[in-house]
C-alpha cells in the first residue's frame, strides 16, 4: 500500500472563502481511493471551511484536453473536484466589494479540491482527454436566481489560459458573456427583519438602513402563521434573519383569544423561521423575554439558568427559544423591559406627569431597563463580530431598579413632583382587575457579563433614560 498526495489542509487564496483543500489519496496496483468530501473531516477545528450541507452533485465529463468551461459565479457555493484527469482551474471575485475583479488559478488534479463561495466566478481548462470534473453544491438551480458572468479573455482578469483560446472549443454563449468593466457584481446575501413596526424593529431600520440587502417585513407583506409560506422567495439569497416580531399583550394573552395569538406569533411563526434557517444555512437571530423566568431568583439570571415561565406569554417565548436553539446558526437575546419609538412606559409617565395625574406604580418588580437602540446595536455586534452562537442577555446595565423608581425618576426630570407616585405591590395593583392579568416575574434582573465578554457592554439603563427623556421633551 502506498499514499500520494498530503494529508487533509485547507489553503487560503487571495479571494476571501476561496480555499484549496489538499486530500490524502491512498493508491496501489489496483488504483487509488480518497475522501472526496467528509462532513467531519471538512468542518473539524482548524481545516476553516464552512458547514457546506451540499443538496446536490454534479459531473461534468470531458472527452478533449483543452475543453473549456466558462467565468461563471452563482448564487450558491460549490466544492470543485477532479475524479479522473487534470484541470487548469481559474477563479475571479464577482462579488461585490474590495476584491471584486481579484483573480486566482491553480491545477487541480485527483488530489486537491477548492471550495468556491457564492458571487465567484469559476471556470476550468481540461489538460488531459477524459477529465471527469465534479463539484457539489448547496441549492438547486432555479431559474429566477441571479447569476453573473465573465468573458474567458477578459484583458483585465488576464488569465493565462495553459492552451489559447482560440485554439479550443468553448461555446458562443461564453465567447459572449461580459468583459469585467460591463459586468454587474453579485450582491451579498440580504438580511431579513421581521417584526419591522415594532419597537426594536424601527431601531433596527435605524441602525441597518435602507438598502437592497435588508428586507424590512410586517405580518401584512410575510406572514408567517400562514400555513402556505410565499413559494417565490429565495431563501438561500438570505444569510440573517432578525426576528423582532412577537405577540406581546401578556394579559390579552391569558384569554382564550389572547392564547390562540401568542402562541401563533410567538411559536408557530418561530417554528417557520426556524425550519427555514435549518434548511437554508441562515442565522436566525430571536429575541426572548426576562418572562421566560418565575422572578423567584436571588440575584441575576444567567442564559445556563432554567426556564421556568409563570403564564401564557413566557411559556410561548419559553417555547420559542428551545425550538431556535435546535438551529444551527442561532442567537437568542433574552431582554427586558424594552423601551423604544412607540407606547412604553416611560412615555406613559412623562404623558401623566404632564397631564397632573398622580400615578400608583408597583415597587416589588425589579430590574433593568432596556432601550431599543441598545438592543439594536447588541444584535448587530453579535452578527458583525462572528460570536459563538448561542443565548445572550442583553439589558441595560447599572443599579437595578424597580417601576415605581422609574416613575419617580420620569416626573422629577420632567419638572414634577416625584412624591405625586404612589408605591404599591403588584398584588394590590391588579386586586380589582376586570380581567385576566398575567404573572409578572418580580426579578427581572440578566446578567450581561457574556455578551460583554463578546465585546460589547450594553449602555447604563439610568444614562440611557436620562437621554430618552431629553430628547422626547426637544
Amino acid at each position: 500500500m502506498t499514499e500520494f498526495g498530503k494529508a487533509l489542509t485547507v489553503t487560503p487564496t487571495p479571494i476571501p472563502g476561496l480555499v484549496v483543500v489538499d486530500l490524502p489519496v491512498h493508491g496501489d496496483a489496483r488504483g487509488w481511493f480518497k475522501e472526496n468530501w467528509q462532513r467531519e473531516k471538512m468542518t473539524a477545528p482548524g481545516v476553516e471551511l464552512p458547514d457546506f450541507g451540499p443538496v446536490q452533485n454534479n459531473i461534468s465529463f470531458n472527452d478533449a484536453a483543452g475543453t473549456t468551461r466558462g467565468i461563471h459565479a452563482e448564487p450558491w457555493d460549490k466544492y470543485v473536484s477532479v475524479a479522473t484527469g487534470k484541470i487548469f482551474g481559474a477563479w475571479v471575485d464577482l462579488r461585490e466589494g474590495p476584491t471584486f475583479g481579484a483573480v486566482f488559478t491553480t491545477e487541480l488534479d485527483p488530489s486537491k479540491a477548492i471550495f468556491v463561495p457564492r458571487g465567484v466566478g469559476n471556470s476550468y481548462q481540461t489538460l488531459e482527454p477524459d477529465t471527469a470534473y465534479t463539484y457539489l453544491v448547496n441549492d438547486h438551480w432555479s431559474p429566477t436566481a441571479t447569476y453573473t458572468f465573465l468573458n474567458l479573455a477578459d484583458e483585465t482578469a488576464a488569465i493565462d489560459w495553459p492552451i489559447p483560446l482560440d485554439r479550443v472549443e468553448i461555446s458562443e454563449k461564453d465567447k459572449n458573456h461580459p468583459r469585467l468593466s460591463e459586468v454587474v457584481p453579485m450582491a451579498g446575501k440580504k438580511t431579513l427583519i421581521t417584526g419591522a413596526n415594532g419597537q426594536l424593529g424601527r431601531a433596527l431600520r435605524n441602525l441597518f438602513g435602507d438598502s437592497p440587502q435588508v428586507e424590512y417585513t410586517t405580518r401584512d407583506t410575510l406572514d408567517l402563521t400562514s400555513p402556505t409560506l410565499p413559494a417565490d422567495r429565495r431563501w438561500r439569497d438570505y444569510d440573517t434573519i432578525i426576528n423582532a416580531a412577537a405577540y406581546t399583550a401578556v394579559d390579552t394573552a391569558e384569554t382564550p383569544t389572547g392564547r390562540t395569538a401568542a402562541w401563533a406569533s410567538n411559536v408557530t411563526a418561530t417554528a417557520a423561521l426556524a425550519r427555514i434557517a435549518t434548511d437554508n444555512g441562515i442565522t436566525l437571530v430571536h429575541v426572548s423575554s426576562d418572562y421566560v423566568y418565575d422572578g423567584t431568583k436571588s440575584g441575576e439570571y444567567t442564559e445556563e439558568d432554567p426556564v421556568s415561565p409563570l403564564g401564557v406569554y413566557g411559556q410561548t417565548k419559553a417555547a420559542a427559544d428551545t425550538i431556535v436553539a435546535t438551529v444551527p446558526r442561532h442567537y437568542i437575546i433574552r431582554t427586558s423591559w424594552v423601551i423604544g419609538d412607540g407606547n412604553n412606559f416611560v412615555r406613559t409617565m412623562a404623558t401623566l406627569a404632564g397631564r397632573g395625574i398622580n400615578p400608583t406604580v408597583v415597587n416589588d418588580q425589579t430590574g433593568r431597563l432596556t432601550f431599543t437602540t441598545d438592543l439594536a446595536q447588541g444584535i448587530h455586534h453579535l452578527l458583525t463580530a462572528s460570536a459563538a452562537y448561542g443565548i445572550y442577555n442583553l439589558t441595560g446595565t447599572g443599579q437595578p431598579t424597580t417601576w415605581y423608581d422609574i416613575a419617580r425618576h420620569v416626573y422629577q426630570h420632567t419638572g414634577h413632583n416625584p412624591e405625586r407616585v404612589t408605591p404599591v405591590t403588584t398584588d394590590d395593583y391588579y386586586a380589582n382587575a376586570a380581567g385576566p392579568i398575567a404573572p409578572r416575574p418580580r426579578n427581572s434582573l440578566l446578567n450581561v457579563d457574556k455578551l460583554t465578554a463578546s465585546g460589547f457592554l450594553p449602555a447604563n439603563a439610568g444614562k440611557s433614560l436620562e437621554a430618552y427623556l431629553t430628547a422626547e421633551r426637544s
